[in-house]
């Protein structure tokens, strides 16, 4: 472990795509993502949730989802629910142990109730937006491109518990960039830092700023043109995030992470050759870009293919920083510090991607093998365990896009839409182009037998219905608390 307690710095993109990094092969320019990566350890079998919410709540807790009620959907700004108060959090943890704790950006964590805000979370200094997304030049919800005639209107920026009111025409990746500069330059350096630094960046609506999409003239498809001009313009931020350590010194004891939330969407970036995209359980949807980056890495400049979920850093980082997992729940993460800076196997040997219940529908008349007295295959769910790979339900069936300066191009799969089973080599078939559940029926009831043993261990998903009390217009025209 590193000798004393280390700065974080936690860096989380959003909807980033698979391949929409420099050293996966993108035409994007990424070159200060590259080099970070370069001189760390890049994360190549490293997976995160398939949409937002899911991903930020397992990294701030070391908790699957079904295990508090939050495996259907993601948290939505007009009903009251929310990462669930008895849950510790990461940055809880680490304020207990002498951090100073930061968030610059966005949370979607839930905001009903204050008790449910950042500030009351771990985090001392918040300046972000509470919500799912907005427009990232005027910070209001919807952004101009949302066709929804019923969606609530309102401002979502905050300094601490005020509204920011000023920023009006700042783009958000540049804004959020600035103020984590300001939190490293005031840091008192006698004390650990953790920044936790989730862009907006690059989340839709596709807006960028004239200068990098002129960076991108040979680009004919403007979609693809504009998403890439976000995409570098998100790497000159954390640019010059990464400057401003070094410049205050912090760099040498600084651990430095960055990961996605989930793939990249079906209409922006690329997960290629992965198939499927955000929001759904195929590779696309949950493979992870990410590397870590850090003077206190045993081995560095390497490639990792450690087995990796983002419920990880929970314990990850609270073993670097010297802090306890004492009264924490139960933790579904593992501390992987040695799998990623010395190299060590890692001891996690199996994910849950999810079961979410409330997303099934009735099965068809097809054929199928195998009986449901074991798990009703028509729920939503995905697992893997060593090399194998088991969804169940009715997913979107995915696809594979291939992206090109002229536009994207999509590879349909033949699956029939009523199947609602799939078993995958994923070291041997990480395209997840050949279904094995007929040639391996055995390891099919096997997973299906830990799906439901995971199920014993869920709550029930809390998804209650939307509540008009929480429209902007009656708070001052600003998304906030309403109970």
């Amino acid at each position: 472990m590193p000798s004393k307690k280390p700065n974080i710095v936690f860096i989380l993109a959003d909807d980033y795509g698979w391949n929409d990094i420099g050293y996966h092969g993108s035409f994007i320019q990424t070159p200060n993502l590259d080099s970070l990566a370069s001189e760390g350890v890049t994360l190549e079998n490293y997976y995160v949730q398939p949409i937002c919410s899911p991903s930020r709540c397992q990294l701030m807790t070391g908790r699957y989802q079904i295990h508090y009620g939050m495996q259907h959907s993601v948290i939505t700004s007009d009903r009251p629910h929310g990462l669930p108060l008895d849950e510790i959090t990461l940055p809880q943890k680490l304020k207990e142990n002498g951090y100073s704790t930061y968030i610059v950006g966005k949370w979607h964590l839930g905001f009903y109730r204050k008790e449910y805000m950042p500030l009351r979370r771990g985090f001392e200094r918040f300046y972000g937006y509470l919500t799912g997304g907005e427009d990232y030049w005027t910070h209001r919800r919807p952004n101009l491109f949302a066709k929804d005639p019923n969606a609530f209107h309102g401002l979502d920026l905050r300094d601490q518990d005020k509204p920011v009111l000023d920023q009006n025409g700042t783009y958000s990746t540049n804004l959020f960039a600035s103020k984590a500069i300001e939190v490293i330059r005031n840091h008192p350096q006698n004390k650990p830092m953790f920044l936790y630094l989730p862009f907006q960046a690059v989340h839709s609506p596709l807006e960028a700023p004239r200068e990098y999409i002129d960076m991108y003239k040979n680009v004919k498809n403007t979609l693809v043109r504009t998403y890439a001009a976000m995409v570098t313009a998100m790497d000159e931020a954390v640019g010059n995030v990464t400057d401003a350590l070094r410049k205050t010194g912090l760099w040498n004891d600084t651990v430095l992470i960055f990961s996605t939330d989930n793939g990249a969407r079906r209409n922006a970036g690329s997960n290629w050759p992965l198939r499927g995209w955000k929001s759904t359980l195929w590779e696309g949807g949950i493979r992870g870009v990410g590397f870590v980056t850090s003077k206190l890495l045993k081995k560095a400049k390497r490639r990792s293919d450690a087995l990796i979920h983002i419920s990880d850093w929970f314990p990850t980082l609270l073993r670097i920083s010297r802090a306890s997992t004492n009264n924490t729940k139960s933790l579904d993460g593992f501390d992987v510090w040695d799998a990623i800076s010395m190299g060590s196997p890692s001891p996690r040997k199996e994910i849950l991607h999810n079961i979410d219940p409330l997303q099934r529908r009735s099965k068809s008349s097809s054929s199928h093998l195998w009986s449901d007295d074991i798990f009703d295959t028509s729920t939503y769910a995905a697992i893997r365990s060593g090399n194998w790979k088991l969804l169940t339900g009715y997913q979107d069936l995915g696809g594979w896009k291939h992206r090109g300066t002229s536009g994207n191009h999509f590879e349909e799969p033949e699956d029939s839409h009523d199947k609602h089973l799939w078993l995958f080599n994923i070291r041997d078939d990480p395209q997840e182009r050949t279904d094995l559940s007929e040639k391996y029926p055995d390891v099919v009831k096997v997973l299906l037998n830990k799906l439901a043993s995971y199920n014993k261990t869920a709550v029930p998903p809390f998804w209650p219905p939307p509540d008009p009390r929480a429209n902007p217009a009656l708070h001052g025209d600003l998304f906030g608390p309403w109970l």
